[in-house]
């Protein structure tokens, strides 16, 4: 299956609704650290890494450097492209959460995970973008931020932490 054959996958996920076709990034900094952002939408002080979805007629590669500058305020000449994952990475809405987010079209989403690694420097940085979606960020280890991510989230972090295993502190 192509990229976009998969970013336009018609699977239904357990809910009967479609997944989302998102992109993330893992953007590491010199010491192998993880770029992690604070949800503002989250009161449990969840941490995530860069994502969001990908628009029609964009590749997953460009998607994940557009989310990346709509959240943290980088611009792609600041980061190098230094692998993509294999496979798409898919995950299920808590029954809580469907037909609240995304105007209630999808029940999940299916990832393409891209790893970057930033040249810039830190104060480079601003997430007080158009759209803000972190009040916080903080370079992190994987595993603590593994432990950070909203729950329903953490075997995605795990598959994605997996497969840049080498690359990561």
């Amino acid at each position: 299956m192509s990229e976009q054959e998969a970013a336009s996958d018609s699977r239904l996920g357990p809910s009967g609704l479609p997944y989302r076709p998102c992109a993330g990034v893992v953007l590491l900094n010199r010491d192998g650290l993880v770029f992690a952002g604070q949800r503002i939408d989250n009161p449990g002080h969840a941490w995530q890494m860069p994502q969001g979805g990908i628009d029609k007629g964009e590749t997953p590669l460009q998607a994940a450097i557009r989310e990346l500058g709509e959240e943290t305020g980088l611009p792609a000449d600041s980061v190098e492209i230094v692998a993509e994952a294999d496979d798409w990475v898919y995950y299920d809405l808590p029954d809580e959460l469907l037909g609240k987010v995304w105007k209630g079209k999808y029940g999940g989403q299916c990832q393409k995970w891209v790893l970057m690694r930033f040249t810039g420097e830190d104060g480079q940085v601003n997430i007080a973008t158009d759209h803000a979606e972190f009040d916080k960020w903080a370079w992190m280890r994987a595993d603590d931020l593994a432990r950070k991510i909203v729950p329903f989230k953490r075997q995605v972090y795990a598959q994605v932490f997996a497969a840049f295993r080498d690359h990561l502190a």
